[in-house]
């Protein structure tokens, strides 16, 4: 059973990770960047020795510095095989560089009981540093559903919790279509999550699907591709922030639409699934700067 003090003081090591320029690549193709080889916008994303210097996607924060597998550890009292990914969020205070060395520290902000029949909601934040600087890159709130382990006594909220108020959906001013690569999770597991779930059809099928599907920090990316590609003429330098909510798998191959409105310098999206006919992502919120 979960005990929410215990998590709330959850001790982590720091995690240095050091990158290349291909890594920065290999994640920009991974979401779809460089889908049409002769835009020049999105070989910069790509293209190592292109007019424009090299950029990494502001999104490939949330592969860096990742902690492990921290909630199948049984201390933590959690039911690992039951949890799934809730939402992201990422706030940026500086970009990427395309090649470097970071500093990710973690830390767990809230723990909250959603009821016995119903689980806990877990969030934690990746604080992302630059190994050399120790300027702060990003920080990103990463949002569980245990949906085993709800009904604990004695819970213990943090300061900060999570918003929890519905983003209504968008009324669209504009609209970006994209098809996933059938191979598009097996691009992205290079990058970090290595989940069978990802790449192998019978673990897929064990877990109730009909084959691999596309990790959801995969679409969260696709989604952020869709943004700064509509709205920010594929400087994704003026990406500040941006939150979603996982609604739905995807599986490779199928057609997305990011869906999105501006009001002055925020931006209400969702992900349309149009294969499947159901919402991806939805809440999504995204603020830009001019």
């Amino acid at each position: 059973m979960i005990d929410p003090d215990k998590l709330l003081a959850w001790m982590f090591e720091d995690v240095v990770q050091e990158y290349d320029e291909n890594f920065s690549m290999l994640y920009a193709l991974s979401i779809g960047l460089g889908g049409d080889p002769t835009d020049a916008s999105q070989l910069t994303y790509v293209q190592e020795k292109g007019a424009v210097p090299l950029k990494a996607f502001p999104t490939m924060a949330v592969v860096l510095g990742f902690p492990g597998s921290w909630m199948a550890d049984p201390r933590t009292g959690i039911d690992f095989s039951r949890i799934v990914h809730g939402e992201e969020s990422v706030e940026w205070n500086r970009p990427l560089p395309a090649a470097g060395k970071v500093i990710a520290r973690h830390k767990v902000i809230s723990v909250e009981d959603k009821g016995a029949d119903k689980g806990a909601v877990i969030a934690y934040d990746k604080y992302l540093f630059d190994a050399g600087s120790k300027e702060l890159i990003a920080t990103v709130r990463h949002t569980t559903f245990a949906r085993g382990d709800g009904g604990f006594s004695g819970s213990s909220l943090a300061a900060s919790r999570r918003a929890a108020t519905p983003v209504e959906a968008p009324i669209p001013q504009r609209s970006w279509k994209t098809t996933t690569l059938p191979q598009q999770a097996l691009l992205y597991r290079l990058c970090a999550d290595r989940n069978p779930l990802h790449s192998d059809p019978a673990t897929a099928r064990d877990a109730g699907f009909e084959a691999p599907i596309l990790h959801g920090l995969c679409t969260y990316g696709v989604a952020a591709h869709g943004i700064v590609a509509q709205w920010c003429g594929y400087d994704s330098d003026r990406l500040k922030r941006l939150q979603a909510r996982f609604s739905s798998p995807v599986t490779p191959g199928d057609r997305l639409t990011v869906r999105s409105s501006m009001d002055g310098a925020t931006i209400r999206f969702d992900v349309w699934n149009e294969t499947r006919g159901r919402i991806a992502l939805s809440n999504g919120t995204a603020v830009v700067a001019d």
